[in-house]
């Protein structure tokens, strides 16, 4: 994780994702350039992606923390931009009630419940995705730290949390749109929301804060807490021997890479344009894993790489072979783990690394 291809990335995703927003504004619909709105939405959504990616491989590749539950934190920020989302609706919905969400009003409830109060305001729905994934993660964290509980018990606990929320938001009467969750927005910060200049602005929005993350999560493991993570990642009993404290270390950045996951998820929501009980689906989490896993675990650009690629796949495939698709991650993930356990990035810097074959010296001629 050099400098060089920390400034790379951030020049590529910035780079790429101004060029798309411009060639999707500034050119006509039938020009050869011109990329649609569509393409720019699904850019959005890949880089949204690479932000859970990002906020993985800060745990798994610098703290050994294999989570199989980072979905949930990325669902949890896409719900509480849903639920602002929801209330900017207003009797432009179904039914036109100017307080309640549609799917309320069909249930036949009869007031906000009290956790709805407060979406109608931008600030205070930020401040949720930051605050909602964020808390999750320190009193999980804490409890399980705390508690030593480590390797494949961790993984399994996480995947047992986000299973756990994907059952209750399923659920009608937990009062977040059950089945069918949160969808029908209109607009956002008073812009509508499916205007060509707003997607542009989204995608663009989402490619600014993944860089944020990127420059965040490298300062984080480039710095004096980041080595001590990292012996900690290595040899933890070791690091706990010489006076520090593994479980304060691991629960810092537990919580910083939920937030960062949630922030993924808020961007997330108005690109794709719902958000439902699936996004807790622990399948969500192991494929965030395979993301990191074929880019590069414990680099950070790898999972930016991992994310974009993959999906990529995902768009092609399930568009020519659905069926076949999930046979083909699993295929791609025991290649990855077999012959490039070090992942894209662990390829190409084994490559650079390799010595240039000498030729043999000659003898002088009699």
């Amino acid at each position: 994780m050099s400098r060089l291809s920390i400034s790379v990335t951030l020049a590529l995703v910035l780079g790429i994702a101004l060029v798309m927003a411009v060639l999707n504004l500034a050119l006509p619909e039938g020009a050869a350039l011109h990329v649609p709105t569509y393409a720019v939405s699904l850019a959005g959504k890949y880089l949204s992606y690479a932000m859970l990616a990002v906020a993985v491989d800060l745990v798994w590749g610098f703290a050994g923390i294999l989570s199989l539950g980072h979905a949930a934190f990325f669902a949890l920020g896409g719900y509480a931009m849903g639920m602002y989302l929801m209330r900017q609706i207003g009797t432009r919905g179904v039914y036109g009630n100017a307080l309640l969400p549609d799917f309320m009003v069909f249930l036949n409830w009869k007031s906000l419940p009290w956790y709805w109060h407060g979406f109608d305001n931008a600030g205070f729905a930020i401040l949720m995705v930051l605050v909602v994934p964020g808390l999750l993660a320190l009193v999980f964290g804490w409890l399980a730290f705390r508690s030593r509980v480590t390797g494949v018990y961790l993984s399994i606990i996480t995947q047992a949390l986000t299973y756990a929320l994907l059952l209750a938001f399923f659920r009608n009467d937990m009062g977040f749109g059950g089945n069918n969750g949160l969808t029908d927005f209109k607009d956002m910060f008073a812009i509508p929301l499916h205007a060509d200049a707003t997607r542009s602005g989204l995608m663009v929005a989402t490619a600014v804060l993944l860089c944020a993350e990127l420059l965040v999560a490298r300062y984080v493991v480039t710095s004096r807490f980041g080595k001590v993570l990292i012996a900690v990642r290595d040899t933890e009993s070791r690091t706990r021997f010489l006076g520090y404290r593994p479980e304060a270390y691991k629960l810092f950045v537990f919580v910083l890479s939920a937030v960062m996951a949630g922030i993924g998820g808020a961007l997330y929501v108005p690109q794709v344009g719902i958000i439902n009980p699936g996004e807790f689906s622990p399948a969500n989490s192991i494929e965030a894993v395979i993301w990191v896993a074929v880019g590069g675990r414990g680099t950070l650009v790898g999972a930016v790489l991992g994310a974009v690629l993959v999906n990529f796949g995902k768009t092609i495939l399930t568009g020519a072979l659905p069926e076949l698709w999930l046979f083909a991650l699993g295929a791609l993930f025991i290649l990855v783990t077999l012959l490039l356990p070090g992942g894209i990035l662990g390829l190409l810097s084994r490559r650079r690394a390799r010595p240039a074959p000498t030729t043999p010296a000659t003898e002088p001629a009699e």
